[in-house]
């Protein structure tokens, strides 16, 4: 997964269409044959650009993401141009929405890369449509999976996010961010509804918040059938060695039965009699 906003974020101005291919190029040539998900521009919240201010009451529910780049249709095309070309020859490319709330948000977005395709093959790039997936992060979202999975490729679940907005409680605010708990089974029913949209359409779905890298929650995620985990590095061999020590049947009775617990941490008790029982 490759955070585009990154790269955005230590630059003085926006990069132009040129400098973005060949930013995303060598990513992308690199990891071939493995396919690389590009998340467009997310900005917003707690991540902003030096030379675009934001200034809002209430970052977290204002303009950000998805919101940001579809008010800025020309900022979202040039993006999405750079990584179509970049892409020509290898067909490695993987495009994520972040932060897509409503349908009609994702419909949008969809027609502005159709947008960007059409206008490459007519200026004589031979670019391909990749997959294509959104970020499942906000609980509208979550309870409209079942028609967003019928329009995209794939999901993958923004547990940091999610987990804030399913307990209206800032995670950077230290007062509040111990209720903000990802294994809590708010979350975890959350979690469950948008794995089920997705296999009911035949797509996968991935997890990119922090709960995909601790130990504790990969039974549940397991038993819940996530198909993929995106992690920082350094939490690979940790993940790779609580897997070795899980079956199917055993993950999948242990997150039947954390949907039925009171909370986080009854969740996480479960999980450390099953795991080191």
């Amino acid at each position: 997964l490759y955070r585009t906003e990154f790269a955005f974020m230590v630059r003085e101005s926006f990069p132009s269409e040129e400098e973005q291919v060949a930013l995303y190029r060598p990513i992308l040539t690199a990891f071939t044959p493995r396919p690389v998900v590009m998340r467009t521009l997310d900005i917003g919240g707690d991540k902003n650009l030096p030379y675009f201010a934001i200034a809002e009451s209430n970052p977290f529910l204002g303009w950000r993401g998805m919101r940001f780049t579809l008010d800025h249709p020309d900022i979202f095309l040039t993006q999405v141009r750079a990584m179509l070309r970049a892409n020509i020859g290898l067909d490695t490319l993987r495009i994520l929405f972040p932060m897509i709330t409503t349908v009609e948000e994702l419909d949008e977005a969809l027609r502005l890369l159709a947008r960007a395709e059409q206008e490459l093959r007519e200026e004589g790039y031979a670019v391909t449509h990749p997959p294509v997936g959104v970020m499942i992060e906000v609980p509208a979202a979550v309870q409209m999976a079942d028609q967003l999975a019928s329009l995209v490729d794939f999901f993958s679940i923004g547990t940091n996010d999610l987990t804030q907005y399913t307990f209206a409680a800032d995670r950077t605010n230290a007062r509040v961010a111990d209720l903000a708990d990802a294994l809590h089974p708010a979350v975890l029913r959350q979690i469950d509804m948008v794995i089920r949209a997705a296999h009911t359409h035949g797509k996968w779905c991935g997890l990119c918040g922090e709960l995909a890298g601790q130990p504790e929650a990969i039974p549940v995620l397991l038993g819940l059938g996530l198909d993929e985990f995106s992690m920082a590095p350094a939490h690979i061999p940790a993940a790779k060695q609580m897997i070795s020590q899980l079956t199917i049947p055993v993950s999948r009775r242990l997150a039947q039965k954390a949907l039925t617990l009171p909370d986080g941490d009854a969740v996480r008790a479960a999980v450390r009699q099953v795991v080191h029982q």
